[in-house]
């Protein structure tokens, strides 16, 4: 969240923003709280002194009778301080709901306006394909090499899930060793992490765990909900902790099952993989002093092309507007593969994303970092950027390396995960 103090002392700038964003916040109103929480507060701090000096007087009371007067006068006092600051912890609360609801501050090159006015940046080094055969999309791809099971999958669990089968079981494990591998290699240290977490961590991360609109599964009468990335679990894991600046940055790639509710998500757009309420991702993650957040944003997003790159996948780069970038985001790119079967002649979809939250996410979080030789503690920046999910990835790997027998190539990359150089 935003500090409250930048708020309260740029409340013109912070409203705009929630405008530029498409938020509703009631940015005056946060205004009008914190003058009278400060009051109550402040009459809490002098009842409290009054009722103290009430209490030195006692041992020195003439008799009995001015004892007794001097104790209650003492007890009405510390009862109308207990109530100021009663209303006073009403009021931080009531703040502290609009607070929370504010989104990051946006980066002043961000587009402005909704997802159609993302501005592409770039284009991979992979040309889109040029069949001379009426391409299949996955569905058609999955029914040929028995890859997929959705009917089974919404025997088990319901619409959305589904059963990965034979090479594409294979392709999923490929993809999560790969990305793995590759971040390793570049400093990123691999985590394993739970698939719950607790209702305070999502909302740390920025997630809404409750409500009609969440896209979480929170499992009922307890705290913990499954998570929607590792985004959410690699940044809890460092809640309330303390670290030197030396130690920054910490570059972390998380592997995670992703559960996601994705309520009103339909059309045509969205069959078979792109949306389904299950799916396995890497998650690249690093916590970092500020003025190493934008240099290690751009690095992730260089690592997500190089990636999809060696992947031999066609995509694009884009700079997402200001309307699509949620709560926690300064700035986010996204990565969209093109996908030959999706819509009526191919589209673009989306497969990656890396955002910047700056301080968001840490103060929300309480992650620090301390300076030796200095006195206090700052915020750590955070940052995200998927790797891959598998399940789109996978999308765009069988429909744009099909072949006009039907068979799949599969990119050099992943061979010695494949154990093969095609699927037939």
């Amino acid at each position: 969240m935003l500090d409250r103090k930048f708020i309260l002392q740029n409340a013109e700038l912070v409203a705009k923003n929630c405008e530029l964003r498409g938020v509703p916040c009631d940015v005056d109103r946060i205004v009008e709280l914190e003058s009278s929480r400060l009051e109550k507060l402040q009459l809490a701090q002098e009842l409290n002194r009054q009722a103290n000096e009430q209490s030195k007087k006692i041992s020195k009371a003439a008799d009995d009778q001015e004892r007794q007067q001097l104790i209650a006068k003492g007890r009405e006092l510390r009862e109308q301080k207990d109530a100021a600051q009663k209303e006073c912890d009403r009021l931080e609360s009531e703040i502290l709901a609009i607070q929370m609801l504010i989104p990051n501050l946006t980066h002043p090159d961000a587009p402005a306006g909704g997802e159609e006015d993302a501005k592409q940046l770039s284009l991979g080094a992979t040309a889109k394909p040029e069949f001379d055969f009426p391409p299949l999309d996955h569905l058609q791809l999955g029914e040929k090499h028995d890859l997929f099971d959705f009917e089974g999958g919404a025997r088990v669990a319901g619409s959305g899930f589904y059963f990965l089968r034979n090479a594409a079981v294979r392709l999923d494990l490929a993809l999560q060793q790969f990305a793995i591998c590759f971040l390793s290699e570049r400093g990123f240290t691999p985590v394993a992490t739970p698939d719950l977490a607790l209702t305070s961590v999502l909302q740390g991360t920025g997630f809404n765990p409750r409500g009609p609109e969440t896209q979480i599964y929170s499992i009922e009468n307890t705290e913990l909900n499954l998570v929607a990335t590792a985004e959410i679990t690699l940044g809890g894991m460092m809640s309330d902790q303390t670290v030197m600046d030396e130690q920054l940055p910490i570059k972390l790639c998380g592997l995670s099952h992703c559960f996601r509710t994705e309520a009103g998500a339909a059309g045509k757009a969205s069959k078979g993989l792109y949306r389904v309420h299950q799916f396995t991702k890497v998650e690249m993650f690093a916590f970092t002093l500020p003025e190493q957040s934008d240099a290690t944003h751009e690095e992730m997003r260089q690592l997500e092309c190089e990636l999809f790159d060696a992947l031999e996948v066609p995509y694009r780069v884009v700079d997402t507007a200001s309307g699509d970038l949620g709560g926690p985001a300064y700035r986010k790119y996204d990565l969209e593969a093109w996908m030959p079967g999706r819509g009526e002649a191919g589209e673009w979809g989306e497969v990656t994303s890396t955002s910047n939250c700056t301080d968001y996410q840490a103060r929300r979080l309480n992650v620090r970092y301390k300076t030796a030789g200095e006195k206090g503690t700052q915020f750590v920046h955070t940052l995200n950027g998927t790797a891959v999910a598998t399940g789109r990835a996978i999308i765009a790997l069988i429909e744009n390396h099909q072949r006009a027998d039907g068979s799949i190539a599969v990119p050099k990359a992943l061979q010695p995960w494949m154990g093969c150089d095609v699927i037939q």
